[in-house]
C-alpha cells in the first residue's frame, strides 16, 4: 500500500524514534509498505517518520544508482534499530541531498565518507556492515530521520534562512509533488 510522506513541519520528523521488538504487529508488510510508497515518490531511502511513524524502521533501495555511485550496487534492504558509527578521521564531504519530506528543495550537506551499521533485518536477525561513499551518505541521511533531524538541520543558519520561505511553504502544503503527502496545515 502506498502510503502518504509527511512534510517538513509535521512533529514526528522533529523527534527521536523508539527501537521496536519482535513482536510488532506486521512488521515485514510494513516494510513492503514502505518500500512500495518509497519507490512510487522516486526515492532511494525512507525512514518511518517519514510516513507518520516513530519508530527505528528505514528501507533503503541504492541500486538504480550504481551507474555513478557503484558502492549502491547491493544497497538494498531493511533497517530496524539500526546503530550508525561514524570511521572517518576525514573532513566530512558536502553534497547536494534532497528529502522525500522537503519536495522541490536541495541543499548542501557535509557527510561523513565511511560509517559502520549495525542493524536488525526484517526477520531480526543481526547485521553489521561498513559502507562509503554515496552509500554511507543514504545511510546517513535515513538514521537522522530517526534522531528526529532533516537534513536542513545540518545546513547553515544563513543558508537556512535563505531558504526559509520555501520551507513554510512546505509546512503550509503549498508544494506541488508526484506523489501524496501530509502537510501540518492543509
Amino acid at each position: 500500500m502506498i502510503l502518504p510522506i509527511y512534510l517538513y513541519g509535521q512533529p514526528v520528523l522533529h523527534n527521536e524514534t523508539e527501537d521496536i521488538e519482535p513482536d510488532y504487529p506486521e512488521v515485514k508488510k510494513l516494510i513492503a509498505d514502505m518500500f512500495e510508497t518509497m519507490y512510487h515518490s522516486e526515492g532511494v531511502g525512507l525512514a518511518a517518520p517519514q510516513i507518520g511513524l516513530p519508530i527505528s524502521v528505514i528501507v533503503i533501495d541504492g541500486t538504480a544508482l550504481a551507474n555513478d555511485f557503484p558502492e549502491c550496487k547491493d544497497l538494498k534492504f531493511a533497517l530496524i534499530n539500526p546503530v550508525l558509527d561514524v570511521l572517518d578521521d576525514v573532513a566530512p564531504v558536502s553534497r547536494e541531498e534532497g528529502c522525500l519530506s522537503l519536495p522541490g528543495l536541495s541543499e548542501p550537506v557535509k557527510r561523513h565518507e565511511h560509517v559502520r551499521l549495525n542493524w536488525l533485518d526484517e526477520d531480526f536477525v543481526e547485521h553489521e556492515k561498513e559502507f562509503h561513499g554515496f552509500a554511507a551518505r543514504i545511510i546517513q541521511h535515513e538514521y537522522d530521520h530517526l534522531l528526529g533531524k532533516v537534513y536542513t538541520d545540518r545546513v547553515s543558519p544563513i543558508r537556512k534562512q535563505m531558504i526559509r520561505t520555501k520551507l513554510n511553504n512546505i509546512v503550509k502544503g503549498k508544494v506541488k509533488c508526484a506523489y501524496r503527502t501530509k502537510a501540518v496545515q492543509k
